[in-house]
């Protein structure tokens, strides 16, 4: 499956420096999650030339507007390109009421199904399952209230090795080796052996999203050894008072919780305008957990096998 990650924004409160508002789209296979939609998240998609309409999944972490305004101006242009299939929100519930008042100003009867899923719940909680993947939101620490997600593969079947694959096998017999169970004779005794006709499934990738939050070490159980976490570094240390005061985190804060949580990478954003180049950011956060990259805007990041 591919498991890839497009930055769109990655900038706190306004644009600045060539930085937009934070918006993030994950790509599973064919199917696109939008996280976050801070204002100009459609002209970012636009530049990426990222088709809108492949979008049916879109998760809000809080009501701050860099992090939604642009949310009605993507659904209005949704409906101007006469889409056909449902689009699902997941956000607080405040969200509903904004986007209805939105839609009924303009007179607006939305040409596809919006099914808003309102985020309520104060622990991890799975919110939409798929056959490849789930997402779970859980509460992070912000003057509102905010979420982060975390998105998981499911596990993977065995691996089949052609190598040494008999040639009579049959397909229902293959189906049951990837499922991880031998083959038996009608005796009872092992007719195919796992071990020796397969390999072990490939471990599933993770990818844990925490948005505004000040540092909160309750957080780690959530994201603990995902492969890659996201995690807001909007000050330096010497605007540690400041970050908490504000709800945010440092740098060093988000490195932190990396480290503590185990995480295999870090991707650090929601930079403050403050901050023209957010490099120093980054060598504050190094010093924590070696394995810290900075976002920059348009770049795709894999999760590889």
């Amino acid at each position: 499956m591919i498991f890839q990650l497009k930055i769109l924004g990655n900038n706190s409160a306004i644009p600045a420096h060539d930085r937009n508002q934070t918006s993030q789209l994950l790509q599973l296979d064919s199917r696109y999650v939008l996280i976050d939609c801070g204002e100009g998240t459609q002209i970012q998609l636009s530049n990426q030339n990222i088709r809108i309409g492949r979008i049916k999944t879109i998760l809000i972490s809080h009501l701050h507007g860099d992090h939604y305004f642009g949310l009605i101006g993507l659904i209005s242009t949704m409906h101007l390109f006469h889409r056909k299939h449902k689009l699902t929100v997941f956000a607080p519930p405040e969200l509903e009421k904004i986007l209805k008042l939105q839609l009924e100003a303009s007179d607006t009867t939305l040409c596809f199904q919006l099914e808003f899923v309102p985020l309520i719940h104060e622990e991890i909680k799975e919110i939409y399952k798929e056959e490849q993947f789930t997402i779970q939101a859980f509460p992070l620490e912000h003057g509102i209230k905010c979420y982060g997600f975390l998105i998981k593969e499911n596990p993977k079947q065995w691996r089949i090795n052609k190598e040494n694959m008999p040639e009579n096998i049959r397909i229902q017999e293959i189906l049951t080796l990837k499922k991880g169970k031998d083959i038996l004779n009608e005796d009872g005794s092992i007719k195919y052996a796992l071990g020796k006709y397969t390999f072990p499934p490939r471990p599933p990738r993770s990818y844990a999203y925490c948005s505004d939050t000040r540092y909160n070490e309750q957080i780690i159980p959530f994201v603990q050894h995902v492969d890659l976490l996201y995690h807001e570094a909007t000050f330096a240390d010497e605007m540690e008072d400041r970050a908490a005061l504000t709800h945010h985190s440092t740098a060093t804060q988000a490195a932190t919780i990396a480290k503590k949580a185990g995480v295999h990478k870090l991707l650090l954003g929601h930079y403050s305008t403050r901050y023209k180049d957010p490099t120093p950011l980054l060598d504050e956060a190094r010093k924590i957990f070696e394995e810290t990259y900075l976002t920059h805007e348009g770049e795709t990041i894999c999760l590889v096998e």
